[in-house]
């Protein structure tokens, strides 16, 4: 049965890498509805593709043919591009098939709030900075996710769920924690500089939903190894879902609880797992 809400909010999907999870985005966006879509940047990699070439599986494609075909149905899909996407950024305010690109917007939700929606690339100075560290970064980061690739199929071998190394260096290696950290201050005064309540952003892959200094910071993760989403509720509340639960039911795997994850407000948890 498809859940029916005022917004949804996606970001970083990296369609064009073999670590996408375009299936379970296909499988979230199947059983959730809104009149608008906001595509918070990072939805291609480009960077990607012009360094290892063409990728792009049936799923990828999928994907894009599902975002249009709301987009043609009434569905407002507005795409704000990130640093891999960037290129997007020379067609502000160009519709491509019924979506339309913007650099920034400012969302108000149900209940009067105002929240600036950007990536949030230009408030990391690595990317804004050195841009030859950023793509080594992401070198580093394709890396990890390889090695990942190749733990987690030894886990599913033992009937263990998924588990990320990026996402439990981000909680426990000082530096990344600290990183994070910091950006979440810059992008709440950044939304403060606007005169907005909050700011919803993507780019550290590190999905959150909290208050700041009176400010709401929202992160709405991504799609390569949380899979998360936000979604506004028709009287305005914000959730942060957290589809990746889904992966132990659908490939069967033992819904063993990660000790280095935080449950999430509002998702079930998979059967046998402590909410």
């Amino acid at each position: 049965m498809t859940k029916s809400y005022r917004t949804i909010f996606i970001s970083d999907v990296h369609l064009g890498t073999p670590d996408c999870q375009a299936e379970l985005l296909i499988d979230f966006l199947r059983e959730h509805d809104a009149p608008t879509i906001y595509l918070v940047g990072d939805i291609v990699d480009c960077w990607r593709m012009k360094r290892k070439g063409f990728y792009w599986p049936q799923s990828h494609n999928d994907v894009v043919q599902k975002l249009l075909r709301k987009a043609r149905k009434g569905t407002r899909v507005i795409y704000v591009p990130g640093n891999h996407d960037e290129l997007l950024r020379d067609y502000q305010g160009v519709h491509f098939g019924g979506i339309e690109v913007r650099e920034r917007d400012v969302f108000e939700t149900a209940d009067g709030k105002r929240l600036l929606v950007i990536h949030g690339d230009e408030f990391d100075m690595v990317v804004m900075n050195h841009r030859w560290l950023a793509h080594l970064g992401d070198m580093a980061y394709g890396f990890a996710m390889w090695t990942n690739k190749w733990h987690n199929r030894t886990r599913k071998l033992l009937g263990l769920r998924y588990w990320s190394f990026s996402r439990w260096a981000k909680l426990k290696v000082k530096g990344a924690v600290n990183f994070i950290s910091n950006f979440e201050e810059v992008l709440a005064d950044e939304a403060r500089k606007h005169g907005a309540d909050g700011v919803i952003c993507g780019h550290i892959h590190h999905a959150a939903n909290e208050m700041r200094g009176g400010i709401r910071y929202i992160n709405t993760g991504d799609w390569v190894e949380s899979c998360t989403a936000i979604v506004e509720h028709e009287d305005g509340q914000m959730e942060l879902i957290d589809w990746s639960r889904r992966i132990p039911a659908k490939a069967g795997l033992k819904a063993v609880p990660d000790p280095d994850r935080k449950p999430v407000a509002g998702t079930p948890a998979p059967q046998g797992e402590a909410a």
